[in-house]
């Protein structure tokens, strides 16, 4: 079953056309890494798909419900659904600053989806447990390393059951040692079947966790194959060279 379905998609800002022809699907269950150069459209994508950036064309279908078709966007009650299937996780974490751990947690699942404030908690405990952060509770997120913010920023989004989850470079903000931890909560997360689009620079962990990788360039889906394939066999000269300039430290 497809989770995400997008068809032909197409961004600009203002005389700059960012994303181009995008087409590609994601099965419910599947882990995608999707990787490239600066400036090669991932972050855009991503928005687009989490509904944060309107496309200018071609489709996006969500959890069965039909975003966009051919550019032009659904009524404001399926987009309200269809935003509640899908979790964003940002590069810098994007907590509210004024508000505790908790309440970072249980704000959107009481204010958007009307869950009772004691379920809310009640579930908010649990998750930041899997984190590993029960006892960051009542934390200022500024109380916070980089890479417990990012937990509690991956908690927050899971508190929606999403069916779908995007990272945008997740790890990009903070150092090897707490990269580490982060990494290792996505792992888990997938290990648990967890659907998931992460734009990453993390090759290794792309290879291990991921299912799939979609290499971008120029607002294009170059290459996309099984993460090893990518990574040790590319088919494409541009992903080549890519690859190879990972490997040699450019």
């Amino acid at each position: 079953m497809d989770i995400l379905s997008i068809n032909n998609l197409s961004k600009s800002f203002r005389q700059q056309q960012v994303l181009r022809d995008i087409s590609f699907t994601v099965k419910q269950g599947e882990v995608i890494a999707v990787i490239g150069p600066s400036g090669s459209g991932k972050t855009t994508l991503l928005r687009c798909a989490a509904m944060l950036e309107n496309a200018d064309g071609g489709s996006i279908d969500l959890g069965g419900i039909s975003v966009v078709e051919s550019g032009k966007y659904a009524d404001k009650a399926s987009l309200k659904s269809a935003r509640t299937k899908c979790g964003m996780v940002f590069q810098n974490f994007n907590l509210f600053p004024h508000m505790l751990v908790l309440d970072n947690i249980i704000d959107a699942p009481v204010h958007v989806l009307g869950i009772p404030r004691q379920e809310a908690v009640r579930e908010a405990l649990a998750l930041l447990g899997k984190m590993e952060m029960q006892e960051y509770v009542n934390a200022y997120p500024c109380e916070l390393s980089g890479g417990q913010q990012q937990r509690v920023a991956i908690a927050r989004a899971l508190a929606l059951h999403p069916e779908i989850l995007f990272f945008d470079e997740p790890t990009s903000a903070l150092d090897p040692e707490l990269t580490n931890g982060v990494l290792r909560v996505i792992r888990a997360l997938a290990e648990e079947d967890m659907t998931m689009v992460i734009v990453t620079h993390e090759m290794d962990f792309a290879e291990k966790v991921a299912d799939r990788i979609i290499f971008m360039a120029d607002g294009m889906v170059v290459e996309d194959g099984p993460a090893a394939e990518v990574i040790h066999n590319p088919a494409n000269e541009r992903t080549k060279a890519f690859i190879a300039g990972l490997k040699s430290g450019f």
